[in-house]
C-alpha cells in the first residue's frame, strides 16, 4: 500500500515552496486536496503563455498527485463551508504571505475550535516571528538570507544564486516536519503547529561549507567558483563547446589521482613534480588543469564520464535540463516519467528520489482548476446537486475550466 495511506492534507499552497512539500507527500501516497479560489487558483497556474492560463509548466512540475477544490474561503458560504471540511484532515500546509491566513480568518488559532487535532504547517520566508517575520520572500531572497549567495560564484566576481533550491529546499524541509508531527499525533493524538523559515532551511544546504570555511563564524567562507576542495577538482571543456559541455571531476584521494593519471593514459603525470604529491599539486594548481584539459577537450563530456567513472574516479558530464530528461541512467532505473497532459500532451518529467520497497505510489496528472470540487463536496460534506449549483451560481465553488 502507499506509505503515507489514510494521510489526508489541505493544500494552501502557491507556486513552488508550499507546492513541493505537498507533491512530496502526494508522491508519498497522502490524499493531497489543493484549495484553489474559483477562476485563478494557484498563481503559478498563468505562469505561462495564455494558452496555457489556467495549466502551465510550472504548476505542473510542483502538483502531480493532488486533487483540486476551487471554492471561495474570502466569501462568507465559502469560508462556512471550509470550517466544515478542515476537522476531515489531518495536515493543512500554507505558505501565502505574511498575515494572509490571519485576514482570511483560517490562521491557526481561529482553526482550534473546529479542528484540534489539526496539524498546521507555515512556510514564511522570515518565520512566523522575529524582527523580518513581516517581510515578504521569494526564493533568492531565501538564500540570500541564508547565506548561500555568498559561498556561490568565482573568487573575484559577485554572490551568485545558486539555481532554485530555495523553494523546493524549503518545501522539503516541511514535509519531513509534517511526517514527523504525524507520527507523533498517532501516538498522542495531538496536531501542533509548524514554523517553518525559508530562510532557516536554507541553511541547511550551506552547513558544510560553512563549517570548513568560517571557522565558527570568525570570518566568511571564502568563494572558490567551480574549483572542488583541492586540485585537481574543478570543471573541464569537452567538444563540441557548446555551453554545457564540461565534466566535473573530483579526485579526493592519491588512489584518485593515480586512477585519473592512468585513465587519460598520462602515467608521467602521476611522478611529475610539479604534481606528486596534494602541496605540489594545490601549488601548481593551473598548470594541472591544462593538462587535464586537453584530455577532456579530445572527447565528448559523456566520453569523458564513462571513460573516467569506470575507473573508480568521482565525475559527471554537466547535463544541462534537456539532456536530464533524456538520460539513459535514469531511464533505465524508471525516474523519467512520461504522462499525457491536457493543453501540453505526451510530455517527459522527472520522477520522485526517494524508493520505497514496499510502497508505490503511480504518477497522477495535476488537476485542471476545481477539477474535483463536486467530487469532493459530495464526498466531504454530502451536498447535493441542487446545492453545489447553487454555490457555483452564487461564485462561492468553481468547477474545472473548458478543455483547449
Amino acid at each position: 500500500m502507499p506509505a503515507l495511506d489514510g494521510l489526508r492534507v489541505l493544500d494552501l499552497t502557491q507556486f513552488e515552496a508550499g507546492p513541493a512539500c505537498t507533491q512530496a507527500l502526494a508522491w508519498l501516497g497522502a490524499d493531497v486536496v489543493k484549495v484553489e479560489k474559483p477562476g485563478r487558483g494557484d498563481r503559478a497556474r498563468g505562469a505561462d503563455s495564455a494558452r496555457n492560463e489556467a495549466y502551465a509548466p510550472l504548476f505542473c512540475a510542483w502538483n502531480a498527485n493532488k486533487r483540486s477544490l476551487a471554492i471561495d474561503i474570502g466569501s462568507d458560504p465559502g469560508h462556512a463551508l471550509f470550517l466544515r471540511l478542515v476537522s476531515r484532515f489531518d495536515v493543512l500546509v500554507e505558505n501565502f504571505g505574511p498575515g494572509v491566513m490571519e485576514r482570511l480568518h483560517i490562521d491557526p488559532e481561529a482553526l482550534r475550535p473546529v479542528a484540534p487535532g489539526l496539524i498546521y504547517a507555515r512556510i514564511k520566508g522570515f518565520g512566523n516571528s522575529g524582527p523580518y517575520a513581516g517581510f515578504a520572500v521569494q526564493q533568492p531572497i531565501a538564500q540570500a538570507a541564508a547565506g548561500a549567495l555568498s559561498i556561490n560564484g568565482e573568487p573575484d566576481g559577485p554572490p551568485t544564486i545558486p539555481g532554485s533550491m530555495g523553494d523546493a529546499g524549503a518545501g522539503m524541509y516541511a514535509a519531513v516536519a509534517v511526517l514527523a508531527a504525524w507520527a507523533q499525533k498517532l501516538r498522542t493524538g495531538r496536531g501542533q503547529q509548524i514554523d517553518l523559515s525559508m530562510q532557516e532551511a536554507m541553511t541547511f544546504f550551506v552547513r558544510g561549507r560553512g563549517a570548513i570555511g568560517s571557522r565558527w563564524g570568525a570570518r566568511a567562507a571564502p568563494r572558490s567558483g567551480n574549483a572542488g576542495d583541492v586540485p585537481p577538482g574543478d570543471l573541464y571543456p569537452c567538444k563540441p563547446f557548446g555551453p554545457n559541455d564540461y565534466v566535473y571531476l573530483m579526485p579526493m584521494t592519491e588512489s584518485h589521482w593515480a586512477s585519473l593519471c592512468t585513465a587519460m593514459g598520462r602515467p608521467e603525470l602521476r611522478v611529475d613534480p610539479r604534481f606528486y604529491s596534494m602541496p605540489w599539486r594545490i601549488q601548481n594548481h593551473r598548470a594541472l588543469h591544462a593538462e587535464i584539459g586537453s584530455w577532456t577537450r579530445a572527447r565528448t563530456k559523456f566520453e569523458a564520464m564513462e571513460a573516467l567513472g569506470a575507473a573508480g574516479i568521482p565525475c559527471s558530464a554537466c547535463l544541462d535540463t534537456a539532456e536530464l530528461l533524456r538520460d539513459k541512467h535514469l531511464a533505465e532505473r524508471g525516474f523519467i516519467e512520461e504522462m499525457d497532459l491536457p493543453v501540453h500532451g505526451k510530455v517527459r518529467v522527472p520522477g520522485f528520489a526517494p524508493r520505497l520497497s514496499g510502497s508505490r505510489v503511480p504518477v497522477k496528472s495535476p488537476p485542471r482548476l476545481g477539477e474535483h470540487t463536486d467530487e469532493l463536496l459530495r464526498a466531504e460534506l454530502a451536498l447535493d446537486d441542487s446545492q453545489l449549483d447553487a454555490l457555483r451560481d452564487a461564485g462561492v465553488i468553481g468547477g474545472p475550466p473548458r478543455c483547449d
